[in-house]
């Protein structure tokens, strides 16, 4: 097989350097492309598809904001989006509704947020990559990659509407998604075998919306071996999707239509908010939903967003995620253009810090199926401020210090004990009728 550069001999392609080059246009690799074109870096950003494109993922957090105001976007996507000032988790199989408002988080610099139409947030993105200067081309892939050689540059081939070309980047950011471009060529990412779920998923035109401050909730119903996300949008489009375990999956009889409306039709409370629903989209699927790669970062590129790794998307965290990773890789990639050694030790701190945080919400991902953490997470109290520590975790602070540390770690203790006094067969009931509220009672 040919190399890049034999490749581009043989076909005789001019080469373009850059500084940094950002494979895929998502949320990702449009901020990252933003804040460095806006420093004055010349940066090339290629997309794979044509925006706008359907992307799952509409709810964003209240972390979301900071670095919306950053690029200057917020009030563009309070223009777009649907008012979200909390997140509601529902037990089908008791009918308990409990509401978390993010009002009450012990960090109330942010205190709502936004669900959005991916497709056109997406292209909000990219398109303020290019109107700050990133020379940004659509339905372009990478398709191969020379690793930079020591104060070197990468060579990358691309193919475009236009043919193959060639890039030579000081800097590559890999924000590439589920392909995973550089964790594909390196063999190192793998499937989370503690968490291996997969989710089917459609939009829908009238959907039961709740009442009052609480019609923008993201409503997450928690049933056998899975769980449903109701995300309410604008002109009165909902997103509605299942995430299941393989024993969920492997009782799938007919196509992903008839087993996504089968599932709507098991679970009780769902099913009530769609009795006069219509779907308007094409049903999707999507196997493999959590993974992570084995390292983020090496000589001259920085892995970032789903292309380095995805977490069940149960507390809404994904765009977060890759925007957050985006800023991160932003910053290594200038240090690195100015002084690669400095570069590398930034490098290395921000895979711990995001490391550190995706391992956080893991933590509460791992144990969503697990009926004691469910009751916990059912009947919230407010000692040590456990309830407003999760609130926490659900508007995006991934960063635990003084007051949301005692607080998460005071959560993991409660739930220790009570796993270990089960183990013992004892029975500690967690109901509080003043944290708790019915479906049935709204």
């Amino acid at each position: 097989m040919l190399g890049v550069a034999q490749l581009e001999q043989a076909l005789n392609v001019q080469t373009r350097e850059c500084d940094v080059l950002v494979i895929g246009g998502g949320p990702a690799g449009s901020t990252a492309a933003a804040l460095l074109a806006e420093a004055g870096h010349d940066v090339v950003l290629l997309e794979r598809d044509a925006h706008p494109r359907f992307h799952i993922g509409e709810s964003l957090l209240p972390r979301n904001l900071a670095i919306l105001d950053r690029l200057g976007l917020r009030e563009t996507v309070h223009e777009m989006g649907m008012f979200k000032p909390g997140a509601e988790f529902v037990d089908d199989a008791t009918g308990r509704c409990v509401s978390f408002p993010f009002s009450q988080a012990l960090d109330k610099t942010f205190t709502h947020s936004y669900q959005v139409p991916r497709a056109t947030f997406d292209a909000m993105l990219f398109n303020h990559a290019r109107t700050n200067g990133a020379e940004a081309h659509e339905r372009t892939r990478a398709t191969a990659i020379e690793f930079a050689p020591v104060g070197g540059r990468a060579k990358v081939s691309a193919q475009g509407p236009d043919g193959a070309w060639q890039l030579a980047p000081r800097f590559v950011l890999d924000a590439s998604g589920r392909d995973g471009f550089i964790a594909s060529k390196l063999g190192n990412r793998t499937a989370d075998k503690r968490n291996n779920t997969a989710a089917v998923f459609a939009h829908f035109h009238d959907v039961e919306r709740r009442a009052g401050e609480r019609e923008g909730y993201i409503s997450v119903h928690l049933v056998e071996n899975g769980w449903f996300w109701i995300i309410p949008l604008r002109q009165g489009v909902t997103s509605v999707g299942f995430v299941g375990t393989q024993a969920a999956f492997r009782e799938r009889r007919g196509s992903m239509e008839d087993f996504l409306a089968e599932k709507l039709r098991a679970c009780p409370t769902v099913a009530a908010r769609l009795q006069r629903a219509r779907r308007i989209s094409d049903v999707i699927a999507t196997g493999n939903f959590s993974y992570r790669a084995s390292q983020s970062w090496g000589e001259g590129y920085m892995v970032i967003g789903d292309a380095f790794a995805f977490v069940d998307p149960v507390f809404s965290s994904g765009v977060l995620l890759a925007m957050t990773a985006a800023e991160m890789g932003a910053e290594v990639a200038v240090q690195w253009l100015q002084q690669p050694s400095a570069g590398r030790m930034l490098a290395r701190r921000h895979a711990r810090r995001l490391s550190r945080g995706m391992d956080s919400l893991n933590w509460l991902i791992y144990r969503i199926n697990d009926p004691l953490l469910r009751q916990l997470f059912m009947s919230p109290r407010n000692v040590f401020g456990m309830r407003d520590g999760l609130v926490s975790l659900l508007a995006g602070n991934l960063r635990f210090t003084g007051r949301a540390l005692l607080a998460v770690l005071a959560f993991k203790s409660v739930y220790y004990v009570m796993a270990g006094a089960q183990r013992l067969g004892y029975h500690v009931p967690l109901a509080n009728p003043a944290d708790e509220r019915t479906v049935a009672a709204e």
